[in-house]
């Protein structure tokens, strides 16, 4: 909860690109939700991924949800602004043996022979750096480079069986929450997750450690995202555990994700369906929210605001399914 104990969300869209159909049907179930529910909105700009950040795409992204009549309480914030509190967490994980360097390239992970494989076909890191080096310095002098840091999902204390010289919060294994939309799940911390990247070897956060340490800071109790983010859920328990934040450890609501014809996350080899382009196109946003309710199961008369779905809203009739935008869905729109 926030400081005043309210219970609090957030949005927080990654200027990565621009707002699609997709990110808006979260954004909208997320914002329904926060509004029937009477918590905070905190809007946060995650925009810590160097590259690929496009230019102005926070100025559209905030732009986009205004027209749409999604709000937030206070001002917006930017991952990018508190780099220092990343930075701060990662020297505890270092310092409790919770962290180590890692020299490998991304290459080197995929190719070994001994990486076991998720059920996406990503590589789980093998643990080939974990008690190689025993610094960051000595890491950085033997691979002529910055290497990256990785969280030690089982240290080499635990595998050795001395467990009590390190204390974890949140024990390893399984790990188990219980999902507000999808469900309950379990997850075997060593065999599913591997020792994930905490810092990239340009010393910026990645995306599991900087979330938790905004969601504790920022008081966020309730998370809804898309369930493309599911497995992210136990490796964020792990790291709100070693950093001593277990209590804050939010609830979570992971919804099916908006995808094309093919079965794949909505992009744009399926089109474009930026919200920037149906402005641009003229449509109104009572026609974008007509279809990003019908989404969310509501059906209602063409909306002038999202305000307008939220007598309508109940979550238990999200459809449980992915959902499909098909042509008919963008013939639909044009036709406003």
């Amino acid at each position: 909860m926030d400081a005043s104990g309210k219970p609090t969300t957030r949005l927080a869209p990654s200027p990565t690109g621009a707002l699609h159909l997709g990110n808006a049907r979260t954004f909208l179930v997320n914002w329904l939700l926060a509004r029937q529910r009477g918590w905070r909105i905190i809007l946060r700009v995650e925009d810590l991924d160097g590259p690929r950040i496009k230019r102005g795409a926070d100025v559209q992204a905030i732009e986009d949800l205004r027209w749409l009549g999604i709000d937030w309480d206070g001002q917006p914030l930017h991952q990018s602004q508190r780099l220092a509190h990343y930075r701060a967490a990662v020297e505890r994980l270092l310092a409790r043996g919770l962290a180590y360097p890692c020299t490998c390239s991304r290459r080197e992970v995929d190719l070994a022979a001994s990486a076991p494989h998720a059920e996406d076909g990503a590589a789980i890191y093998p643990g080939t750096c974990r008690g190689r080096w025993t610094s960051v310095e000595e890491a950085q002098r033997a691979a002529g480079r910055r290497p990256a840091l990785r969280f030690a999902v089982q240290s080499e204390q635990e595998k050795g069986g001395h467990s009590c010289l390190i204390r974890r919060s949140v024990p390893l294994f399984p790990l188990e929450f219980a999902d507000e939309f999808a469900g309950r799940h379990t997850f075997d911390a060593a065999s599913q997750l591997g020792d994930f990247v905490i810092a990239k070897a340009d010393g910026t956060p990645a995306y599991q450690l900087a979330v938790v340490v905004d969601d504790a800071a920022m008081g966020i109790t309730h998370v809804v995202r898309g369930d493309d983010l599911l497995d992210s859920t136990p490796r964020q328990m792990l790291l709100y555990g070693a950093l001593g934040l277990e209590r804050a450890i939010p609830s979570y609501c992971h919804l099916p994700l908006v995808v094309g014809q093919d079965g794949r996350r909505l992009a744009k080899r399926h089109g474009d369906t930026r919200l920037s382009s149906y402005r641009a196109a003229g449509i109104s946003a009572g026609r974008v929210l007509s279809l990003l309710g019908r989404w969310c199961g509501v059906e209602a008369p063409e909306p002038r605001c999202a305000a307008d779905l939220l007598e309508r809203f109940d979550l238990a009739r999200v459809p449980r399914q992915p959902i499909v935008f098909t042509a008919d869905s963008e013939r639909f729109l044009r036709a406003g």
